[in-house]
Protein backbone atom coordinates (compact mmCIF):
# COMPACT_ATOMS: atom_id res chain seq x y z
CA UNK A 1 0.00 0.00 0.00
CA UNK A 2 0.91 3.54 -0.36
CA UNK A 3 0.55 4.04 3.38
CA UNK A 4 -1.33 7.44 4.54
CA UNK A 5 0.85 9.29 2.12
CA UNK A 6 -2.75 9.67 -0.42
CA UNK A 7 -4.66 11.83 2.65
CA UNK A 8 -1.58 14.12 3.29
CA UNK A 9 -2.06 14.49 -0.86
CA UNK A 10 -5.45 15.11 -0.91
CA UNK A 11 -4.99 17.68 1.67
CA UNK A 12 -3.14 19.69 -0.01
CA UNK A 13 -5.16 19.49 -3.46
CA UNK A 14 -8.43 20.21 -1.42
CA UNK A 15 -6.30 23.57 -0.14
CA UNK A 16 -5.49 24.23 -3.76
CA UNK A 17 -9.14 23.36 -5.06
CA UNK A 18 -7.31 21.35 -7.76
CA UNK A 19 -9.62 18.43 -8.96
CA UNK A 20 -8.08 14.85 -8.90
CA UNK A 21 -9.17 11.47 -9.34
CA UNK A 22 -8.44 8.56 -6.24
CA UNK A 23 -7.58 5.14 -7.90
CA UNK A 24 -8.03 2.71 -5.43
CA UNK A 25 -7.17 -1.20 -5.78
CA UNK A 26 -9.96 -3.25 -4.92
CA UNK A 27 -9.47 -6.79 -5.93
CA UNK A 28 -6.65 -8.40 -7.30
CA UNK A 29 -6.36 -11.87 -8.38
CA UNK A 30 -3.21 -13.91 -9.00
CA UNK A 31 0.15 -11.94 -10.32
CA UNK A 32 -0.64 -7.89 -9.71
CA UNK A 33 1.68 -5.09 -9.25
CA UNK A 34 0.26 -3.97 -6.20
CA UNK A 35 -2.48 -5.61 -4.08
CA UNK A 36 -5.63 -4.64 -3.26
CA UNK A 37 -6.10 -1.27 -1.45
CA UNK A 38 -3.08 0.61 -2.92
CA UNK A 39 -3.93 3.69 -4.26
CA UNK A 40 -2.63 6.56 -6.72
CA UNK A 41 -3.93 10.28 -7.27
CA UNK A 42 -4.36 11.91 -10.70
CA UNK A 43 -4.76 15.54 -11.31
CA UNK A 44 -5.33 17.30 -14.44
CA UNK A 45 -1.12 17.74 -14.77
CA UNK A 46 0.42 15.54 -11.73
CA UNK A 47 0.46 12.14 -10.59
CA UNK A 48 1.01 11.06 -7.10
CA UNK A 49 2.04 7.64 -6.06
CA UNK A 50 1.39 4.33 -8.18
CA UNK A 51 -0.51 0.90 -8.38
CA UNK A 52 1.98 -0.55 -10.29
CA UNK A 53 3.20 1.36 -13.80
CA UNK A 54 3.36 0.16 -16.94
CA UNK A 55 -0.10 0.22 -19.48
CA UNK A 56 -2.15 -0.69 -16.39
CA UNK A 57 -1.25 2.92 -14.95
CA UNK A 58 -0.95 4.40 -18.29
CA UNK A 59 -4.83 3.38 -19.42
CA UNK A 60 -5.58 4.43 -15.54
CA UNK A 61 -4.55 7.75 -16.02
CA UNK A 62 -5.70 8.65 -19.39
CA UNK A 63 -9.07 7.49 -18.00
CA UNK A 64 -8.35 9.43 -14.91
CA UNK A 65 -8.27 12.63 -16.97
CA UNK A 66 -10.70 11.98 -19.46
CA UNK A 67 -13.16 12.15 -15.87
CA UNK A 68 -11.18 15.09 -15.09
CA UNK A 69 -12.06 16.85 -18.56
CA UNK A 70 -15.84 15.89 -18.62
CA UNK A 71 -16.36 16.92 -14.53
CA UNK A 72 -17.33 13.56 -13.98
CA UNK A 73 -18.36 13.06 -10.97
CA UNK A 74 -19.31 9.34 -10.55
CA UNK A 75 -17.98 6.81 -9.51
CA UNK A 76 -16.46 3.94 -11.33
CA UNK A 77 -14.95 0.85 -11.24
CA UNK A 78 -12.72 -0.90 -13.82
CA UNK A 79 -11.50 -4.04 -14.65
CA UNK A 80 -7.51 -5.26 -16.26
CA UNK A 81 -6.53 -8.37 -17.65
CA UNK A 82 -3.28 -8.01 -16.90
CA UNK A 83 -1.76 -9.94 -19.71
CA UNK A 84 -0.22 -9.30 -23.32
CA UNK A 85 -3.40 -7.33 -24.41
CA UNK A 86 -2.45 -4.90 -22.10
CA UNK A 87 1.05 -5.39 -22.19
CA UNK A 88 1.55 -6.68 -18.72
CA UNK A 89 3.36 -9.93 -18.28
CA UNK A 90 2.14 -10.15 -14.74
CA UNK A 91 -1.21 -12.20 -16.19
CA UNK A 92 -3.40 -11.53 -12.98
CA UNK A 93 -5.99 -9.60 -12.81
CA UNK A 94 -7.17 -6.25 -10.83
CA UNK A 95 -10.01 -4.06 -10.45
CA UNK A 96 -9.59 -0.31 -9.70
CA UNK A 97 -12.17 2.40 -7.91
CA UNK A 98 -11.97 5.70 -10.08
CA UNK A 99 -13.33 7.80 -7.27
CA UNK A 100 -13.64 11.85 -8.62
CA UNK A 101 -13.07 14.64 -6.42
CA UNK A 102 -13.89 17.60 -8.15
CA UNK A 103 -13.30 20.82 -6.45
CA UNK A 104 -12.33 22.94 -9.87
CA UNK A 105 -11.34 25.98 -9.68
CA UNK A 106 -13.42 28.86 -11.40
CA UNK A 107 -12.10 30.08 -15.30
CA UNK A 108 -12.61 33.47 -15.42
CA UNK A 109 -11.52 35.43 -18.44
CA UNK A 110 -11.09 38.89 -18.28
CA UNK A 111 -11.16 41.20 -21.29
CA UNK A 112 -9.26 44.46 -21.21
CA UNK A 113 -5.61 45.04 -19.78
CA UNK A 114 -6.34 49.12 -18.89
CA UNK A 115 -5.94 50.50 -15.04
CA UNK A 116 -9.13 48.31 -14.09
CA UNK A 117 -7.96 45.14 -15.40
CA UNK A 118 -4.62 45.57 -14.19
CA UNK A 119 -5.55 46.34 -10.50
CA UNK A 120 -8.64 43.16 -11.47
CA UNK A 121 -6.29 40.25 -12.58
CA UNK A 122 -3.82 41.49 -9.92
CA UNK A 123 -6.35 40.64 -6.86
CA UNK A 124 -7.66 38.11 -8.98
CA UNK A 125 -4.46 36.36 -9.37
CA UNK A 126 -3.98 35.94 -5.24
CA UNK A 127 -7.09 33.46 -5.43
CA UNK A 128 -7.54 29.92 -6.18
CA UNK A 129 -8.68 30.52 -10.15
CA UNK A 130 -7.66 29.66 -13.30
CA UNK A 131 -7.31 33.02 -15.10
CA UNK A 132 -6.71 34.12 -18.88
CA UNK A 133 -6.82 37.63 -20.16
CA UNK A 134 -7.40 39.01 -23.12
CA UNK A 135 -6.53 42.33 -24.97
CA UNK A 136 -5.65 43.67 -28.37
CA UNK A 137 -2.18 45.63 -26.91
CA UNK A 138 0.37 42.71 -26.50
CA UNK A 139 2.61 45.57 -24.44
CA UNK A 140 0.11 45.98 -21.69
CA UNK A 141 0.93 42.36 -20.76
CA UNK A 142 4.30 43.16 -19.07
CA UNK A 143 3.16 42.74 -15.88
CA UNK A 144 1.63 39.96 -15.81
CA UNK A 145 1.49 38.05 -12.92
CA UNK A 146 2.24 34.43 -12.62
CA UNK A 147 -0.17 31.92 -14.00
CA UNK A 148 -2.16 33.84 -15.90
CA UNK A 149 -2.86 33.53 -19.14
CA UNK A 150 -2.30 36.24 -21.15
CA UNK A 151 -3.71 36.52 -24.80
CA UNK A 152 -2.65 38.93 -27.49
CA UNK A 153 -5.68 38.70 -30.14
CA UNK A 154 -6.57 40.23 -33.12
CA UNK A 155 -10.42 39.28 -32.40
CA UNK A 156 -10.79 38.56 -28.61
CA UNK A 157 -14.28 36.69 -29.80
CA UNK A 158 -12.02 33.94 -30.57
CA UNK A 159 -11.47 33.89 -26.39
CA UNK A 160 -15.17 33.71 -25.98
CA UNK A 161 -15.72 30.79 -28.08
CA UNK A 162 -12.67 28.78 -26.44
CA UNK A 163 -13.83 29.10 -22.33
CA UNK A 164 -15.14 26.00 -21.02
CA UNK A 165 -18.61 26.40 -20.10
CA UNK A 166 -19.35 27.68 -16.55
CA UNK A 167 -16.71 30.26 -16.98
CA UNK A 168 -16.77 33.61 -15.28
CA UNK A 169 -16.57 36.89 -17.61
CA UNK A 170 -15.50 39.99 -17.09
CA UNK A 171 -16.07 42.23 -20.49
CA UNK A 172 -13.92 45.91 -19.52
CA UNK A 173 -11.92 46.96 -22.39
CA UNK A 174 -11.06 49.91 -24.31
CA UNK A 175 -14.08 49.77 -26.89
CA UNK A 176 -17.76 50.41 -26.24
CA UNK A 177 -18.56 49.05 -29.34
CA UNK A 178 -15.77 46.04 -28.98
CA UNK A 179 -17.65 45.77 -25.27
CA UNK A 180 -21.00 45.30 -27.04
CA UNK A 181 -19.62 42.63 -29.58
CA UNK A 182 -18.40 40.43 -26.47
CA UNK A 183 -21.43 40.92 -24.42
CA UNK A 184 -23.36 39.85 -27.23
CA UNK A 185 -21.38 36.83 -28.12
CA UNK A 186 -21.34 35.48 -24.44
CA UNK A 187 -25.29 36.06 -23.73
CA UNK A 188 -25.37 34.14 -27.04
CA UNK A 189 -23.69 30.90 -25.43
CA UNK A 190 -25.86 30.77 -21.94
CA UNK A 191 -23.65 28.65 -20.64
CA UNK A 192 -21.55 30.92 -18.08
CA UNK A 193 -21.38 31.31 -14.61
CA UNK A 194 -20.94 35.00 -14.48
CA UNK A 195 -20.95 38.08 -16.77
CA UNK A 196 -19.62 41.35 -15.72
CA UNK A 197 -19.54 43.96 -18.01
CA UNK A 198 -18.26 47.14 -16.69
CA UNK A 199 -20.22 51.09 -16.81
CA UNK A 200 -22.37 52.56 -15.57
CA UNK A 201 -26.38 52.28 -15.39
CA UNK A 202 -26.70 54.08 -18.43
CA UNK A 203 -24.34 52.30 -20.43
CA UNK A 204 -26.12 49.03 -19.46
CA UNK A 205 -29.85 50.54 -20.75
CA UNK A 206 -27.64 51.41 -23.80
CA UNK A 207 -26.59 47.97 -24.35
CA UNK A 208 -29.52 46.60 -23.50
CA UNK A 209 -31.52 48.35 -26.48
CA UNK A 210 -29.11 47.41 -28.86
CA UNK A 211 -29.08 43.70 -27.23
CA UNK A 212 -32.63 43.60 -27.50
CA UNK A 213 -32.02 44.20 -31.86
CA UNK A 214 -29.99 41.73 -31.96
CA UNK A 215 -32.10 38.79 -30.56
CA UNK A 216 -31.18 39.03 -27.21
CA UNK A 217 -34.31 38.27 -25.09
CA UNK A 218 -35.16 40.22 -21.41
CA UNK A 219 -34.43 36.91 -19.70
CA UNK A 220 -31.14 37.06 -20.84
CA UNK A 221 -30.09 40.39 -19.85
CA UNK A 222 -31.62 39.53 -16.53
CA UNK A 223 -27.94 37.94 -16.19
CA UNK A 224 -26.00 40.68 -17.09
CA UNK A 225 -24.16 42.39 -14.21
CA UNK A 226 -23.91 45.77 -15.32
CA UNK A 227 -22.74 47.97 -13.23
CA UNK A 228 -20.31 44.73 -12.21
CA UNK A 229 -19.57 44.53 -8.98
CA UNK A 230 -20.78 44.39 -5.73
CA UNK A 231 -22.90 47.74 -4.92
CA UNK A 232 -21.69 48.22 -1.18
CA UNK A 233 -18.02 48.59 -2.13
CA UNK A 234 -18.10 51.80 -3.51
CA UNK A 235 -15.37 53.98 -5.36
CA UNK A 236 -14.13 54.98 -8.59
CA UNK A 237 -10.31 54.13 -8.25
CA UNK A 238 -9.00 50.80 -10.40
CA UNK A 239 -8.52 48.97 -6.71
CA UNK A 240 -11.64 49.57 -5.48
CA UNK A 241 -13.44 48.66 -8.98
CA UNK A 242 -11.19 45.83 -8.37
CA UNK A 243 -11.89 44.68 -5.10
CA UNK A 244 -16.34 45.17 -5.61
CA UNK A 245 -15.41 42.88 -8.68
CA UNK A 246 -13.56 40.16 -6.89
CA UNK A 247 -16.13 40.60 -4.29
CA UNK A 248 -19.40 39.59 -6.31
CA UNK A 249 -17.15 36.70 -8.03
CA UNK A 250 -16.24 34.97 -4.55
CA UNK A 251 -19.63 35.57 -4.01
CA UNK A 252 -21.27 33.55 -6.70
CA UNK A 253 -18.52 31.39 -6.90
CA UNK A 254 -19.50 30.12 -3.02
CA UNK A 255 -22.72 30.17 -3.73
CA UNK A 256 -22.49 27.65 -6.21
CA UNK A 257 -20.58 25.67 -4.35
Amino acid sequence: MNDDKWIAILMQLRERREPCVLLTVLADKGSVPRNCGTKMIVGREQTFLTIGGGHLEYQSIAMARAMLEKQSTMLHTEHFNLGARLGQCCGGMTTVLFEPLIQAQPQITVFGAGHVGQALVALLSTLPCHITWVDERADLFSDAPQGVKTVHAEDPLDAVHAAPAQSYFIVMTHSHPRDLELTEAILKRGDYRYLGLIGSQTKRQRFEYRLAGKGITAEQLSTLRCPVGLPDVKGKLPAEIAVAITAEIIAVYQAAS
